[in-house]
């Protein structure tokens, strides 16, 4: 296994890997671990003894992924499953996410803080509905890279025309999908890259097929060592939402929070809002570590120059944001309506009248559906409107009326703070997740 402290500290890129069931995704990631020699001794001695236990003559590679016991009993992925491993060149952290349907919540979570999707399609298959559905909601979250790997390419005898077929139909589908009902489709929101590979075989993955001359170009790993990641901007609006405030024996009173977005230093002029009062960062510690400046994602204690009424759910933000020309684009929204698009994991289903709570950032307000506008229609990709109500997995584009104000700001500008989770006011599970307009 490569030694992760001598590996140049060239950026870490998060993964995950999403699509329909049995398309090969944990066998795609123990393949990646496997050949770039990601995995300890202890670890493949317990994969092989699995292997042997489920009658498998080869190295079943998924088992490295498929962790939990319940899991490997079903031969499914149900929770997602996150890995670790470094090459020469770049680390990277891989989120294997679960492939059906009654799981998606758990897909839509490694999606939201993902930099690249790998998106398995079965090539006897094709593309399906969850392919589909997956790619979507990838998109909705902003995950910037698709790369679309065409899996168990050694069951069709390496064709070439094949590959060129799902590619073709992937391409249609990503040019018509606007998963939000706006006019940016996949293929606008994301660079689109398509792979044939063979998790089981190797082919394409680490090193180059010899099976698929056809193809010009890198194997995956090295395709993901040179993307880019969604790389935080210094320069990008300052938001804090506050988590606590602490207090000790009156001599200390700090915000605590992480720092969504921009950076935050000694001696900067912030606002809080929603009460929109000012004052001036008097000191920023990280721990006991006292700090002149902070960038995402440190979480701070932040001081403040003058004694303000803060609590949780506020937001700080800086000054400047706020003030002439600068305000339209880098100040918040505070709000008590939100327009947003919805991913409903509920089996119960959402209709238009129902009351739930709203989590956002630190902030949780109860909260109306005042309206449910359309549903995408993920067999004709067309949006659904007139309905009344959001199934499970259903993908809309939902008015929520809060019983307080959040501050708030696009998805597109921030995802911390465009960003809500839905939840049960009955059982307190999570049954939603949204994405602010």
């Amino acid at each position: 296994m490569e030694d992760l402290a001598a590996t140049p500290d060239l950026g870490v890129l998060r993964l995950m890997t999403c699509g329909s069931v049995d398309d090969g995704k944990s066998t795609l990631i123990g393949r990646l671990l496997y050949d770039s020699k990601g995995i300890f001794e202890d670890q493949l001695a317990a994969v092989q003894r699995a292997s042997q236990s489920r009658g498998r003559g080869e190295l079943d590679l998924s088992l490295l992924t498929d962790g939990l016991r319940a899991e490997r009993e079903q031969g499914i992925t149900i929770d997602v499953a996150y890995r670790y491993f470094a090459t020469p060149r770049r680390k990277f952290i891989l989120a294997d996410a679960p492939g059906h349907v009654q799981y998606t919540r758990n897909m839509a979570t490694a999606a939201s803080t993902a930099d690249a999707a790998i998106i398995l399609i079965d090539a006897r298959h094709g593309v399906v509905e969850q392919t589909r559905r997956h790619a979507c909601i990838a998109a909705l979250l902003g995950v910037p890279h698709m790369l679309v790997c065409v899996n168990k390419m050694d069951l069709v005898e390496f064709s070439q025309e094949r590959f060129r077929e799902i590619t073709a139909d992937f391409e249609a589908f990503a040019a018509a999908a606007s998963p939000d009902g706006h006019a940016d489709t996949i293929a606008r929101r994301c660079t689109i890259t398509y792979v044939p590979i063979s998790a089981l075989l190797g082919d394409n993955v680490v090193t180059r097929s010899t099976q698929m001359s056809w193809r010009d170009g890198p194997p995956l790993l090295e395709m993901l060592e040179e993307l880019s990641g969604i790389a935080d901007d210094p320069t990008a609006p300052t938001r804090l939402p506050v988590q606590s405030v602490i207090r000790v024996h009156g001599a200390f009173r700090g915000l605590a929070g992480g720092l969504a977005s921009g950076s935050l230093g000694v001696g900067d002029e912030v606002t809080i809002l929603p009460a929109g009062v000012t004052s001036r960062v008097k000191r920023l510690h990280v721990g006991a570590t006292p700090l002149e400046h902070a960038a995402p994602p440190a979480s701070l204690t932040v001081e403040l120059a003058d004694e303000r009424d803060v609590q949780r759910g506020d937001m700080l933000v800086r000054s400047a944001d706020l003030a002439g020309e600068a305000a339209e684009h880098r100040s918040p929204k505070v709000v008590r309506e939100i327009d947003a698009a919805v991913v409903w994991f509920s089996p119960h289903a959402l209709p238009a009248g129902r009351r739930v709570l709203v989590r956002h950032t630190t902030r949780e307000v109860p909260a109306l559906v005042k309206a449910i506008t359309h549903r995408l229609d993920l067999a004709d990709l067309s949006q659904r409107h007139g309905v009344s109500q959001l199934e499970m997995n259903e993908i809309g584009r939902v008015t929520l009326k809060l019983a307080g104000g959040i501050v708030c700001d696009s998805y597109r500008k921030c995802r911390a703070t465009g960003s809500f989770i839905m939840i049960d006011e009955a059982t307190n599970a999570t049954i939603g997740a949204g994405l602010i307009a």
